[in-house]
């Protein structure tokens, strides 16, 4: 086992996990920051973020902090905390002008400020874009910015498995490094999990197949609860019949929905808003269009509405939305400046995630979570379009800066080699060297179609049930072996884990799923189909327990706004 030391470890290299160790080494240039990520830094998912990064920039046009609070909590569905909100948009536009000077290439207005457009449940246009490729330029530009900072190092190929905690202290985490498959603790003073969010348990996703999980497990089996697991966001565009990201911005730009019939039927749904209400209303309207007939069938016979582009003219979408003109033609065949796009709801976003208060401080001392990975709230039931790289960037920076100054203050207390040698044997004697006989892959794939099936747009208790009772059977199988007997880039024992994660995940969300006899925002129940403030204005608490899981609840911190319908 080999033992590395630094004075602050960061799992996770996307949007989140960068700042983080920007403004941890920005604060303290002499501490040891570790960057670990299961991937390339640079193949982190954020880097497929699409349509914007939503900031109040110009107020003296009529936007302002406060409408950007209250369209964030009223797209909740009332289920965020409010103080986290505001704090969240009173920091954000800081983020944008501080990447810019970082070297951000931000889309410019005709007067050479920086441009934004409108984006779904926005009440001013305030998504401030680069192109269609706004995770992707983000993502370069911190990590040009890492570079310039000796103090940060990168282990990347490095497969993160548990952190280490001693009288509920973090102490640090251990990892596999895949290149060598060798087994490592590496020690810290503090630590940040921003591994991103749990896209992967349905297979119709706009994730990469590498977002799994892995650090909301890991916090599930040190202690920390999961918040809010049972509202995951569908995007209403996600193209068929690969998932792929259409994005928001296509809306924004002019796009328009439409059924079989050539009708443009967000009229009926949300006729202030139209295609910009949303996304949980838009990804109903949608089904609701399928299931009454009104969709497309292609020859597979996946059902789909179309997503008409072609009034927004050439010139437009080339330089507005040249990344997704790209993907529909390599992946669909269609040029969206001819013909319209098929589009159904897809999984986009995970709105609970790991138990953290306003500072992304979670219940272990010296550890923090930031980004998709965690659950601070400010997304509630529901996101907003563009809140999810702004909330990267600012608790990122939170995080960051909580954390360093932790670790200054606080002298080195290495992990003792228990918890250590008993992760070691997990993954090695049980895993890696364990025999079954159930195709892990198989076990992946069946969660998968059980989630679509059962934990998809529209709910029911009954379906809800069926899924919790596959997941419970897939747990008891015995799929936890490895049939590749390699130590180098052994992706059959990742994969192996990444399964598990999913499943311990699946459970969590299944269990608050089941409990929460309401519909609000993307939870939409059938069997319930209203929101009940008075029994169910609180956040889910999910727990790993060796019995299942546990279920507690907090209440919802409300400041100005309270709870009212939401119309659109």
């Amino acid at each position: 086992m080999e033992r590395l030391k630094h004075d602050l470890v960061i799992v996770g290299s996307g949007i989140a996990g960068l700042r983080a160790a920007i403004e941890a080494s920005r604060l303290s240039p002499g501490l040891s920051v570790a960057i670990v990520t299961k991937t390339q830094a640079m193949r982190s998912h954020s880097v497929c973020a699409e349509g914007g990064t939503a900031a109040v920039l110009y107020p003296e046009l009529g936007d302002s902090v406060e409408s950007h609070v209250f369209d964030t909590v009223k797209g909740s569905d009332y289920l965020a905390d409010q103080d986290a909100v505001e704090k969240f948009a009173n920091m954000v536009p800081s983020e944008i002008y501080q990447l810019e000077h970082w070297g951000m290439p931000w889309s410019r207005r005709e007067d050479g400020r920086i441009a934004q457009r409108d984006f779904g449940g926005y009440s001013y246009p305030r998504a401030t874009f680069a192109e269609d490729k706004v995770g992707f330029y983000e993502m370069q530009t911190l990590y040009d910015t890492c570079t310039k900072f000796p103090n940060i190092i990168f282990y990347q190929e490095w497969f993160a498995t548990s952190i280490l905690a001693e009288q509920g202290e973090f102490r640090g985490i251990t990892a596999i490094e895949m290149k060598s498959g060798e087994f490592a603790t590496i020690a810290a003073k503090a630590g940040i999990i921003a591994s991103g969010g749990a896209g992967r348990l349905f297979s119709f996703a706009t994730y990469g197949h590498s977002s799994t999980p892995d650090g909301m497990s890991m916090a599930l089996r040190a202690g920390i609860a999961l918040k809010d697991m049972e509202f995951f966001q569908f995007h209403p565009s996600g193209l068929i019949p690969s998932g792929i990201l259409i994005t928001e911005g296509a809306r924004a730009e002019g796009g328009i929905l439409l059924n079989k019939d050539g009708e443009r039927f967000m009229k009926r749904y949300a006729p202030g808003k139209l295609e910009l209400a949303s996304r949980d209303v838009v990804s109903r309207a949608i089904i609701t269009e399928i299931e009454e007939g009104r969709g497309f069938r292609d020859g597979d016979g996946l059902e789909y509405v179309n997503l008409d582009l072609t009034q927004i003219g050439a010139q437009r979408i080339k330089e507005r939305l040249n990344g997704i003109r790209e993907i529909a033609m390599k992946f669909n065949n269609t040029d969206p400046v001819e013909k319209p796009l098929p589009v159904r709801p897809v999984c986009h976003y995970t709105m609970g995630g790991i138990d953290v208060d306003i500072d992304g401080a979670t219940r272990i001392k010296g550890l923090w979570a930031a980004g998709e990975a965690a659950c601070v709230s400010i997304n509630g039931a529901n996101r907003l379009g563009a809140n999810s790289t702004a909330e990267c960037l600012v608790w990122g920076r939170i995080t960051g800066g909580a954390a360093a100054e932790y670790a200054v203050k606080r002298s080195d207390s290495p992990p003792s080699d228990g918890q250590a040698l008993k992760e070691e044997k997990r993954i090695f004697d049980e895993i890696f060297h364990g025999k079954g006989g159930t195709n892990p892959y198989a076990v992946r794939d069946e969660l998968q179609r059980a989630m679509d099936k059962g934990a998809y747009v529209f709910r029911t208790g009954e379906g809800l049930a069926e899924a919790v009772k596959v997941v419970r059977r897939l747990k008891a199988e015995d799929y936890l072996h490895c049939d590749d007997s390699s130590r180098r880039y052994n992706t059959n024992l990742t994969n192996v884990l990444e399964v598990e994660s999913l499943l311990l995940a699946a459970e969590a969300f299944l269990a608050g799923a089941v409990a929460r006899t309401e519909s609000r925002g993307a939870h939409a129940r059938r069997d319930y189909p209203k929101r009940d403030d008075v029994n169910w204005l609180k956040h889910t608490l999910a727990y790993h327990t060796p019995e299942g899981v546990r279920l507690d609840y907090s209440p919802v911190k409300i400041t100005r706004f309270q709870p009212a319908e939401r119309h659109y």
